[in-house]
């Protein structure tokens, strides 16, 4: 009879072994492994120009979803979203987007902007960003998938990659029965906008620099411009201003990661080197550090998992790397909400640190508790044992987490209501 061993202790390392690995530099070709080769042969002075480009395409995009939600309409933008009334159906849409377009950056800043637009109230908003955060967990679970072959490979990587599933699935099984009845991360994140405005952050009424930079573009793309012109009413030409400013949005987000992944990848491997091994603490900032860097948690925490698989990594290693990544990963909205002007200037702030503040608080009620902290692991070590042993019920999870549950209970919403 074996003994089972306790979650995250699932092969021996040590912090030397773990550095010698990295050092070796797979993480930092995993990382990169999805950027054109055109690419990588750019200066670091081209990648940089290229980089303040796609944030400038960033900020445009958000101001061209506004100018589509102003077309449309007060009563028609709002209508949008009205199959998201409910806020279990906001989150499995927040879910279900994420997971389809595998970037929750894109997702949280357009509910940031349909926020700033006044097209989609707070309440609804804040478990649409809740489930963002589920949704993005699915990028390092498919990773895993490509240790499929070796049995003891894929039980260590598929165990990494899902402790970021199961913690995001505590943290709003937890969090988002609070926030239906007291609203502690809204209220908190409405204080805490409160502050900035006016002291940290210039009031939008007084200093519009952004706008000044991207309003020209804005109006030769939007309803003043290109798809003004197009024929067909206002709402559909609002409507295209807004697919277009979403497109933009996921090119400019999937383009940026690329380029600061090649900018920052050797500064990023040697953060992470440093750091795993050490106190959870200082994983959790090397963690939020690199996600920061590179604009996307799923290159931070899919670069652990072929680590994992070979051993050289704990999933009780990887714990707090994930933990941070999923804080560092708000920035973007953050970012986000700065290009947000005039009266819903300060919502969209509002709502971009509400994304902040759930997983801080997250972080401080799953990880700070003793009793609570162990749970991601227990559940990711359990679901990993199983798979292994029948890689259909790894499938299974996939489909059933991100996409089946979320789809059906959109549906029946729609067919029934």
């Amino acid at each position: 009879m074996t003994t089972s061993p306790r979650p995250g202790d699932d092969a021996p390392a040590t912090a030397t072994a773990t550095a010698d690995h990295l050092a070796a530099g797979h993480g930092a070709d995993d990382a990169a492994s999805d950027v054109p080769h055109g690419l990588r042969r750019l200066p670091n002075w081209v990648l940089t120009l290229l980089a303040i480009a796609t944030l400038y395409m960033l900020i445009v995009a958000i101001g061209v979803i506004g100018d589509g939600f102003k077309g449309l309409g007060k009563d028609a933008a709002e209508g949008l979203f009205d199959f998201a009334t409910n806020p279990f159906i906001a989150l499995f849409v927040g879910v279900l987007a994420t997971a389809i377009i595998q970037s929750s950056s894109t997702t949280t800043t357009l509910v940031v902007t349909a926020v700033g637009a006044g097209a989609l109230p707070i309440e609804v908003a804040v478990p649409m960003i809740m489930g963002a955060n589920i949704g993005t967990s699915v990028t390092n679970t498919l990773a895993s998938f490509g240790h499929a072959g070796h049995k003891d490979e894929f039980r260590r990587a598929f165990a990494a990659s899902t402790v970021h599933d199961f913690f995001n699935l505590f943290a709003v099984i937890i969090l988002l029965p609070l926030e239906i009845l007291f609203h502690p991360i809204q209220r908190s994140a409405e204080w805490v906008s409160e502050q900035l405005f006016g002291t940290v952050l210039p009031d939008p009424g007084q200093a519009d620099l952004v706008g000044t930079l991207t309003d020209p573009v804005v109006d030769v793309l939007g309803m003043s411009g290109l798809m003004g012109a197009l024929p067909g009413s206002d709402v559909v030409a609002g409507t295209l201003t807004i697919l277009l400013g979403v497109a933009m949005i996921f090119f400019a987000v999937s383009w940026l990661g690329k380029i600061l992944q090649l900018i920052m990848v050797g500064k990023a491997k040697a953060i992470l080197e440093k750091s795993v091994g050490g106190h959870p603490l200082t994983a959790m900032g090397a963690g939020m550090l690199v996600t920061i860097a590179v604009q996307s948690s799923s290159v931070t925490t899919s670069v652990m998992v072929p680590f994992a698989g070979s051993g050289a990594l704990t999933t009780r290693q990887i714990y707090p790397l994930t933990l941070g990544a999923n804080v560092g990963t708000t920035v973007t909205a953050l970012i986000a909400a700065m290009a947000v002007t005039g009266d819903g200037a300060k919502l969209a702030l509002t709502i971009a640190l509400v994304h902040t503040l759930f997983n801080v608080f997250g972080i401080l009620i799953l990880y700070g508790l003793p009793f609570l902290r162990s749970l991601p692991l227990i559940g990711a070590e359990t679901l990993a044992k199983v798979a292994a042993e029948r890689k259909i019920y790894a499938v299974a999870w996939v489909l059933t987490v991100f996409i089946i549950i979320p789809a059906l209970a959109i549906l029946i919403k729609v067919l029934f209501t």
